[in-house]
């Protein structure tokens, strides 16, 4: 499936060769040939569950993964968290400058709506509309950019457990929710508590993907991981490791699968898929 999502990814982006030159090759760096794809993953998943066509998925996972690309551009930037690494490779910046890694993550980002808007992803235009809406809201003050304001500000300052949760819920869950709700979305109609499991199950699995990242950036080696590991604890950055430990992080994870996976139940066979990316995120070892 990831080699599906690179496809599509690949197909969307500018050719290299298009004037401007440098821009298009430095999107094209910066969205493939790597990633875990666990937002596209979640996304087919749960557009499983709706059957819906996969050629909406594809559209939509793509959109996803080039808001999420876009993203991790930004937030290495030495404005941001000053990194150098990232999948493995020098970042945007390093590998090009910064004033084209600024516009490559402008260009990824608005790439992802013009997807959105150019192909049918849904039965009927409302609900199309509210897909946009759905991935705009979790990109923004909102959703992802509020929860990076928000990390930003807490450098240095100790944050209870809820007040962790409360940042990423934004930074990381938002993204991860949005790609849940837009594969539902993809497909046909399903009841209002089948939608409310999935988005809970959305909302548990991305707390839980937060909790294995601190882990693995606490535990973890560079060359593993593909970014630079340990900048947590080196920027002094509060995290799950440092308000509970890394034994306790770990468990903690799994509490939030398990409750995740509980509240699937009732989908039965249909959300098989989604409960085995579950399993992968907190098992993972990048």
């Amino acid at each position: 499936m990831q080699a599906r999502v690179e496809a599509s990814l690949a197909s969307a982006l500018p050719n290299a060769n298009l004037a401007p030159e440098q821009l298009h090759d430095a999107m094209r760096y910066a969205a493939l040939g790597g990633g875990k794809r666990v937002r596209a993953l979640l996304l087919y998943a749960a557009g499983e569950v709706s059957a819906a066509p996969p050629k909406r998925l594809d559209i939509a996972a793509a959109a996803v993964e080039l808001v999420h690309a876009y993203s991790l551009v930004h937030d290495d930037l030495p404005c941001m968290d000053d990194d150098v690494l990232r999948r493995g490779k020098p970042t945007c910046h390093i590998q090009y400058d910064e004033a084209t890694a600024l516009l490559v993550g402008d260009s990824l980002h608005s790439l992802a709506f013009e997807l959105m808007a150019d192909f049918v992803l849904a039965d009927d235009a409302k609900r199309q509309l509210q897909m946009v809406a759905t991935l705009a809201q979790a990109a923004g003050s909102r959703g992802m950019a509020g929860g990076q304001a928000i990390d930003l500000a807490s450098v240095d300052k100790p944050l209870s457990l809820p007040e962790l949760e409360f940042m990423h819920i934004h930074k990381t869950g938002a993204l991860i929710r949005a790609a849940v709700r837009l594969g539902v979305m993809a497909g046909g109609d399903l009841p209002d508590d089948a939608l409310k499991s999935l988005d809970q199950f959305a909302k548990r699995i991305g707390l839980a993907f937060q909790v294995i990242d601190d882990v693995l950036d606490a535990q973890s080696n560079t060359a593993t991981l593909g970014k630079t590991a340990g900048k947590d604890a080196e920027n002094n950055k509060p995290t799950y490791v440092s308000i509970m430990g890394a034994c306790g992080a770990r468990n903690y994870a799994r509490d939030l699968q398990q409750q995740a996976e509980d509240g699937l139940s009732a989908l039965g066979s249909r959300a098989g898929r989604l409960c085995n990316i579950g399993h992968y995120i907190i098992k993972r070892e990048y």
